[in-house]
This record gives C-alpha cells, sequence and structure tokens, in this order.
C-alpha cells in the first residue's frame, strides 16, 4: 500500500502558505527526487535534514504533482505545538491526525453565532467538481460584480474529495494574496483552510454568518479522484453540495464540467460525471448555467488555430443538448444560457494563478473554463 524512502535534503526551494519544496537526495540511490512538506505537520526542513518520504503516488505516476511527501524528520522532533483551543481530529486515526478549532467549535469566538444557524439567505452557492474550476468561477463573477460595480466578499469552501490539505493547493494562496478568495474554509476531513468546519453545512453556514461572504464556491481540493466509472469519481460529491446549499436556504448554482478538447467521449461537451452529479445525486433545484460558445477565436481545442466557426457551433449544439437532460420535463434543474464570448476569456485571462485541467490551460481547452465563469456571471446576477 505504501512505498517508503528514506533520504536528506539537499536543497529547499519555493514555500507558499502551509507548504514547503525540498529537493532529496535518496539513500542507496544515485538520484533525487522533489519532495513537498507541510511544515505545521512534521517541522521545518532545512539542507542536511533527514527525513521518512511517502513515494507511493510518485512510483505509480499519480496525481500528487509530482512529489514525494514528506512523512516526518527521523533526525530531530518538531516542537510541541503550543496550547491552543480546538478539539476538532483531522484526518482522523492517519499517522498525521491534526487537531484544530472548528468555526463553531465551543473554544471558537464564533460557537455563539453558529450555534443556531440554519439559513443562508439566499446566498448563490456555486457548486463545482473539480479544484480547477475555482479560479474560472470567480474570474466569472469578478467580471459580473465589476460590471454592475459592486464590491464582492467569495468564500471558497473546501471539501475532502482530493487533497485534504488546504496547503497543497498554489492556488488558494494564490487567490487569497490577490484579494479574489476572502476565506477558505476546509471540511470533512479536509483542514488548513482560514476556517475549520465539520461538514459541508457547518462550512457554507460559516461562510454566510462569519466570512459575510456574499457568494460561496464549494469544490474539492486538487487532485480528484476517479475509476472511470459512472460512480467512481470523488466528484460526485458536488450534488451533495447541492443539497446542501438548497437545504440551507441557499441558491445552488450548478457549474457544468465541459471540455471541447477532451478525447474521451464520456468527457466531450458535457461530462458524464455533471450529469450523475447533477442529475442523479443532487435532489433539490439548482440553477445550471450553459455556456453559450460563440464569436470565438480559434477552435474548442486550440485558441491559437484558425478560426473554425463550425467546430463552435458543433460544441455548443452539443453542451445545450446535454445540459437540457438536467431541466423539465424529467430533470429538476432550470438551465440558463449564459453568454461566453470574446468578453469572459478576457476576464478569465485576468486570473492572478494558472488555469489548467487535466494537464490542459485556457487556450487548450478554453471551453472548459468558459463553462465554469459563466457559471461566477450567473451567481453574481442572482445578487441583484
Amino acid at each position: 500500500m505504501i512505498a517508503w524512502r528514506a533520504g536528506v535534503v539537499v536543497e529547499c526551494g519555493a514555500r507558499w502558505d502551509g507548504a514547503r519544496e525540498a529537493r532529496v537526495a535518496l539513500d542507496g540511490q544515485d538520484r533525487t527526487v522533489r519532495a513537498l512538506a507541510y511544515p505545521a505537520l512534521v517541522g521545518e526542513l532545512e539542507p542536511g535534514a533527514r527525513v521518512l518520504l511517502n513515494v507511493t503516488a510518485l512510483v505509480r505516476g499519480l496525481g500528487t504533482g509530482g512529489y514525494a511527501l514528506v512523512v516526518a524528520r527521523t533526525d530531530a522532533l518538531p516542537a510541541d505545538a503550543p496550547d491552543a483551543p480546538g478539539h476538532l481530529v483531522k484526518a482522523r486515526y492517519t499517522p498525521l491526525q491534526a487537531m484544530v478549532l472548528g468555526v463553531d467549535d465551543q473554544e471558537s469566538p464564533h460557537h455563539d453565532t453558529l450555534r443556531d444557524a440554519d439559513d443562508l439567505a439566499g446566498m448563490p452557492v456555486v457548486v463545482a467538481d473539480l479544484h480547477s474550476a475555482l479560479p474560472a468561477v470567480l474570474a466569472g463573477a469578478r467580471a459580473a460584480a465589476a460590471d454592475r460595480g459592486r464590491p464582492l466578499r467569495v468564500a471558497y469552501v473546501m471539501t475532502d474529495g482530493g487533497a485534504l490539505p488546504a496547503w497543497f493547493s498554489r492556488a488558494v494562496t494564490g487567490l487569497r494574496d490577490a484579494g479574489w478568495v476572502d476565506a477558505c474554509i476546509t471540511t470533512g476531513q479536509a483542514f488548513g483552510g482560514d476556517l475549520e468546519a465539520v461538514t459541508v453545512h457547518t462550512g457554507l453556514l460559516a461562510a454566510r454568518h462569519v466570512v459575510g461572504a456574499d457568494l460561496a464556491v464549494v469544490a474539492q481540493g486538487p487532485g480528484n479522484l476517479g475509476t472511470g466509472t459512472r460512480w467512481g469519481f470523488s466528484g460526485v460529491a458536488a450534488g451533495e453540495a447541492v443539497n446542501a446549499a438548497g437545504v440551507l436556504g441557499g441558491r445552488p448554482v450548478a457549474s457544468l464540467r465541459v471540455s471541447g478538447a477532451d478525447a474521451r467521449e464520456r468527457h466531450l461537451g458535457v461530462s458524464h460525471h455533471s450529469l450523475t452529479a447533477y442529475g442523479r445525486v443532487a435532489l433539490v433545484p439548482a440553477d445550471v448555467p450553459v455556456p453559450v460558445l460563440a464569436g470565438l477565436p480559434g477552435t474548442p481545442a486550440d485558441l491559437t488555430a484558425p478560426d473554425d466557426a463550425e467546430a463552435w457551433t458543433a460544441l455548443a449544439r452539443r453542451v445545450t443538448d446535454q445540459a437540457a437532460a438536467l431541466a423539465g420535463p424529467h430533470g429538476r434543474h432550470v438551465t440558463h444560457d449564459v453568454p461566453a464570448g470574446a468578453a469572459l476569456l478576457d476576464a478569465l485571462r485576468t486570473s492572478p494563478v494558472r488555469l489548467s485541467t487535466m494537464g490542459r490551460g485556457l487556450d487548450a481547452d478554453p471551453a472548459a473554463f468558459l463553462a465554469a465563469a459563466v457559471a461566477g456571471v450567473h451567481a453574481v446576477g442572482l445578487l441583484g
């Protein structure tokens, strides 16, 4: 189940909120690997430090961003964390389980606010099944808010279907530093956010009543899990997030996962994962923004290629037809056509973090990001 390696840190690299890169020389091997440490869990690293690594996913070529993960220093124990309030245990019953202060813990300054909180008061909640949708949703939302001349406070509610530490996401750090996200709230087994919550429900209530968010975006962290089957995908939980938003009196907005470049038929146009999460799992009505892909340059697989209006028209027709299955008379949701043209492309290019999904950037799969962006546009429209 686990492939272990030991080694010595030869160089410390980039640092961002909660994470530190390092280059580690492996014992008994004439090579180094790129490693990632979470100092809050394993202590600080410096050249010469001896470390224990989990290289399982690296060996298998799976999605850890190409990192070996530092499990512990073996030459020095980090000091105990100072006494602090909080009794929520995350990553429970794993060797690196961590105790954090829950936003609604009895010791939390927000406990009284959240003790009887039960209503989002109509707050729009954009739900997406991939972490890569987050900056695109925000680009659309910010463009729409700017058009209306209104300020916008946004909370990112991170679920535990992907990476558990929010620290793994450079996007969250970059978006927060740029002022695009006002707070990251980690829910379930996920941890490391600005606020910690037990469930998506308490995460959403914290977004509304503690952060004072106008808009919340719910998505798993980086590194989704999938088996190539209808139900074996961590993003199916997007449907449950729609339910949570609806039950709490929010306005669920279901962001479609769309691709014009994916070679897999099940992901071309609207991904089968969106159709499952929103069509089968989501039991409360949601708004489903559908991108109107028109007036765009290049092709759906390459914005820099010669213009191919017919290819864009074919993709737009496919997306519209697929999304229609989520709406009446057979579906429970309401679709909304939202323009997704050159102006929205320009908004996406203002993202302070790199846009990338399944290894493809904006120019290589623009429909993926436009579909997420229109969800942000529509959500801001609900604010009035």
